[in-house]
């Protein structure tokens, strides 16, 4: 796949246009981080409290998969619905087409916690729906432009179908594969965040160096190094998903984690603490490392519940990194100096603290409820503040 460039569509907005259609990443990145502070607390008045969700799916899973599939989708089409006019020169998706889309998002929303009311089928065909026409929206542009070398975005997306497919097979009483569809979620994002991030993150890094610190040298480029690495990673996340528990898999996982680390390692990341919009990039990337490793260790000695690992993957690694890309790509898309003032340094933080203690919370004895809970808070204020902050770039002009 080709580097996946950070700048404003080169298609100009209509005057009919309202700015909150007029690019993919407004209404997706508000809508899904709206989400994201909001599906915890319901979670965790199930988890805490023991109140009952409407939805027909388990409170845990239905949490999983609303992570994966509700909020990370909606990150990851924002991204793609932003690059992909860069990549193709086609005009973006806009107007009209767009709020259909971003409607038939919210409708799966809504229909899984109204699954028990309009049935298992009814909720499973509207939220699947979302990422069928997704698939058909990207390979129309990707194909029409015959920009064959960036069709690798629409295995990602099959993925992603696959795994919500397999959740919703758990909720019809079909195959109990809830577990394996979260799994085939979350090591897809993890990949992607491999793939793209070992793209954008030392390129970001070096262009930052050459203007402010070209004494300090430059992010090593990508190179061979790189591609066994990344490899390597892909292999332990299929690993992963096939069999968590099997020995092969730990050891496979541990590997990938040296990779990641390894090429993290090779990106200068400590030389950019002064650039808080930057540095996080490499804090995201990093928690890519620590979960591969410690679902590694977990195979061998069960340190902790797996849920440890699994949090460092998802909160830690795909919550700090779509935070990370939704805050510099709203503030660039809209014109707005790329600098993180106190709020964004405040929403960084902030989910920096709720991955390290989900991650802890499994470890922490009697108290697992009130970290876990403590971790929730944080990661809705992370996004809550996200909206406040962003709302006013997002919905107005550029």
């Amino acid at each position: 796949m080709a580097t996946i460039p950070i700048h404003e569509p080169v298609a100009r907005e209509r005057a009919h246009t309202s700015a909150f259609f007029s690019a993919g990443f407004r209404p997706f990145f508000l809508l899904g981080a709206a989400w994201a502070a909001i599906a915890v607390p319901l979670w965790l008045a199930a988890y805490v409290h023991g109140y009952a969700l409407p939805g027909a799916l388990p409170a845990m899973v239905w949490h999983a998969h609303e992570m994966i599939y509700g909020y990370s989708i909606a990150a990851v089409t924002g991204f793609l619905l932003t690059a992909i006019p860069n990549w193709t020169g086609r005009l973006p998706s806009r107007g009209v087409p767009l709020g259909a889309l971003v409607a038939l998002w919210l409708a799966g929303r809504v229909a899984l916690l109204a699954s028990a009311a309009i049935g298992p089928i009814a909720a499973a065909a509207i939220d699947l729906a979302f990422a069928v026409v997704l698939i058909a929206a990207v390979a129309r542009e990707v194909t029409a432009a015959k920009n064959y070398h960036n069709l690798p975005v629409l295995g990602v997306l099959v993925l992603l179908l696959a795994g919500n497919a397999l959740v919703h097979l758990h909720a019809l009483d079909i195959a109990y594969t809830a577990a394996l569809g979260n799994r085939v979620g979350v090591a897809t994002l993890i990949a992607l965040i491999s793939l793209i991030g070992g793209r954008i993150v030392p390129s970001f890094t070096r262009n930052w160096l050459a203007k402010r610190r070209p004494d300090v040298a430059a992010p090593a480029p990508h190179d061979r190094v790189d591609t066994v690495c990344l490899l390597i990673v892909v292999v332990g996340l299929v690993a992963w998903v096939a069999a968590p528990a099997a020995e092969l898999a730990s050891a496979l996982a541990i590997a990938a984690g040296i990779a990641a680390a390894v090429r993290l390692s090779r990106w200068r990341g400590f030389r950019t603490v002064r650039e808080p919009l930057l540095f996080v990039l490499h804090i995201g990337y990093g928690w890519v490392p620590i979960g591969l490793v410690l679902a590694g260790v977990n195979g061998f000695v069960a340190w902790a519940p797996p849920g440890a690992p699994l949090h460092a993957l998802t909160v830690g690694a795909i919550g700090t990194m779509t935070l990370a890309v939704m805050t510099r790509a709203s503030l660039g898309h809209t014109g707005r100096e790329l600098r993180a003032g106190p709020g964004t340094v405040a929403i960084y933080v902030l989910v920096t603290l709720a991955a390290i203690m989900r991650v802890a919370a499994p470890v922490a004895g009697g108290a697992m409820a009130e970290v876990t809970a403590l971790a929730g808070l944080a990661w809705s204020a992370a996004f809550g503040l996200f909206g406040i902050l962003y709302a006013p770039l997002l919905m107005r002009s550029r």
